[in-house]
């Protein structure tokens, strides 16, 4: 599955949600890029210290939803829980999809994720998937 998602989000372009809650359950969504893939079958996102990440200080799950560029209504939806994060200056650098990496990277931290389900834009119907499971 990561593999597919992986070649899905190097051919697609899109807009993205990322969406967490606190403790207490109140929810957050800001509009974020794709994910990057890596190691160990986890996803990251590069994200500034506000309140996606410090929600995901106290509760680990987040949610990603994509939706495709054009006429046609397609994306999917992933689960996630948190596994990890990263600080390390270089590892952004060599990440980073944007050429002008700013002084502002120390404000940013690499959130490592576990796909726990994927699922399309609409529905729970695999089959709806725009690509293919494996």
């Amino acid at each position: 599955m990561i593999t597919a998602l992986k070649n899905y989000f190097e051919n697609i372009r899109g807009t993205g949600v990322f969406s967490t809650a606190d403790k207490s359950g109140r929810v957050n969504s800001a509009v974020f890029g794709r994910p990057y893939f890596l190691e160990r079958d986890q996803i990251g996102f590069i994200m500034l210290k506000r309140l996606n990440h410090h929600n995901l200080k106290s509760n680990a799950h987040a949610s990603y939803l994509f939706i495709e560029d054009g006429e046609k209504r397609s994306g999917v939806r992933l689960h996630l829980t948190k596994s990890g994060e990263e600080e390390d200056l270089k590892q952004f650098q060599t990440l980073s999809r944007h050429s002008n990496v700013s002084s502002a990277i120390r404000e940013r931290v690499l959130v490592l994720f576990r796909v726990d389900r994927v699922l399309p834009l609409v529905g729970d119907d695999l089959n709806l998937l725009p690509f293919e499971v494996d």
